[in-house]
């Protein structure tokens, strides 16, 4: 859910009387709408990381697709605040805001893993520091 559906959701359940309940809220075109914005954010990375977040044959950049969210962002913030160095990705991260980051990171998260043969044409995440 989006800092601003939580905000319009509590502000909707401040409007109550004292004792009322709020109706319950259908969270799927929440969901959607989150998983839309980390799609669309996450399509910026395909260059470098591969489309669907599948690294390119021959990639020195690691596919990201099916990683865990939590790995992903805490990889991410590190890049950014410059804590694992790397040439580009730091300035690329600036860009965005902490909330961008996760809805990236949850994208990539909830597509499948690599295949085999996938995982045979990226290196292991831990080689990121070497992009160029």
């Amino acid at each position: 859910m989006t800092g601003t559906a939580l905000l319009v959701l509590g502000a909707l359940g401040a409007a109550l009387p004292a004792g009322t309940a709020a109706a319950p809220v259908d969270a799927a075109p929440l969901a959607t709408e989150a998983a839309l914005q980390g799609r669309a954010l996450a399509a910026a990375c395909a260059s470098c990381h591969g489309r669907e977040g599948r690294a390119l044959p021959g990639a020195r950049l690691p596919g990201l697709a099916g990683r865990p969210a939590a790995a992903l962002l805490a990889q991410l913030d590190a890049l950014r605040d410059g804590r694992q160095p790397a040439l580009l990705m730091p300035q690329i991260l600036r860009g965005y805001t902490p909330q961008q980051l996760a809805a990236i990171a949850a994208w990539f998260a909830q597509l499948p893993p690599p295949t085999p043969a996938d995982d045979s044409a990226s290196h292991d995440a831990s080689t990121h520091g070497t992009d160029r």
